[in-house]
């Protein structure tokens, strides 16, 4: 199992990746070791928003990919609906294969 995930972080911008573990990658972000990422380095990860669950890496790939090209405001509205995904990225990607993770 895969995920996609968005951060929020103290500057209140976002970061999105992908993961196996959502509670481990929360943390080495915050922890900020040797796997952080180099943005959440400088912008400090606060909180976990957003995650969708899918079977492999490459579609979580692809969902990063999506995420990362929609504008911060459709980024917060996906956040507040995490039934807009399919609103936002129907054409590109096979909505149906992301779950939202609890």
């Amino acid at each position: 199992m895969y995920y996609t995930y968005m951060l929020r972080c103290k500057d209140n911008s976002l970061y999105t990746g992908i993961t196996t573990d959502l509670q481990r990658r929360l943390k080495e972000h915050k922890e900020k070791g040797e796997k952080t990422a180099k943005y959440t380095l400088t912008h400090n990860a606060i909180k976990m928003e957003i995650a969708w669950k899918c079977e492999n890496r490459v579609l979580a790939s692809k969902l990063e990919f999506q995420l990362k090209k929609l504008t911060k405001k459709q980024k917060e509205e996906l956040i507040k609906n995490s039934q807009l995904l399919n609103k936002f990225l129907a054409n590109k990607i096979e909505c149906d294969l992301y779950k939202k993770a609890e």
